[in-house]
């Protein structure tokens, strides 16, 4: 019960937490209202850091989402130019995660990271089709048991300035396993191939849980 309360933060939250309890502290002091802004936006500092654990299917057959948020849409697009698959046909599926939501980002299915692509970029808002293509963002080329890439796209967002990876070249990974963060608003694109979309336009996601995809 505690854990759902207070749950564990990211490692990456700490400085930020730290901050803004030194602010709220010297706003006290200043003035009393002032302290109690500086709680709020210290609560809600601690909260965007959260980390949860997460039970995932752990079935090939399935795709799970990368991210918490709302699925901004599902389409049948060309694959992205920077890992070279312009010219190859995907289903994408985009979540936006808003300024609430669990900013950690999870592998969809177990399989080893082939390749990974950093792209500085712009902060447009994370929700336009845009920013897909001109934010900062981060490539995650991902082969899954079936030898098949799946991509995931971890794009930052209006107010985010920094993502965060913590996986490597050649890592294998299960399903649901942590792959990095996005510093606030921000936005996960994720690619694939033969399998059947599970989600729709407007349906709330949470990584390493719903079930984005079936295997056709």
């Amino acid at each position: 019960m505690l854990d759902k309360i207070f749950p564990k933060i990211h490692t990456e939250g700490y400085k930020f937490l730290l901050i803004f309890i030194v602010a709220t502290i010297i706003l006290y002091f200043i003035h009393g209202f002032l302290g109690f802004i500086g709680l709020v936006l210290s609560i809600w500092v601690y909260y965007f850091f959260r980390d949860p654990d997460r039970v995932s299917i752990n079935d090939d057959n399935y795709l799970t989402s990368p991210a918490d948020g709302l699925v901004l849409q599902v389409q049948e697009t060309n694959g992205p130019k920077e890992l070279e698959l312009e010219n190859k046909k995907f289903t994408k599926v985009s979540i936006f995660m808003n300024v609430f939501d669990c900013h950690v980002n999870r592998i969809p299915c177990a399989g080893k990271i082939s390749q990974i692509v950093y792209k500085p970029g712009k902060f447009f808002n994370a929700s336009l089709d845009k920013a897909s293509e001109e934010n900062e963002r981060n490539y995650y080329k991902v082969q899954n048991s079936s030898g098949e890439d799946i991509i995931v796209v971890q794009i930052a967002g209006l107010i985010a300035r920094r993502i965060v990876n913590e996986s490597h070249e050649g890592q294998e990974l299960k399903q649901g396993e942590r792959i990095g963060m996005i510093r606030f608003g921000s936005r996960a694109d994720i690619y694939f191939e033969n399998y059947k979309p599970l989600v729709k336009v407007n349906q709330k996601t949470v990584a390493g849980e719903t079930l984005l995809a079936k295997k056709k």
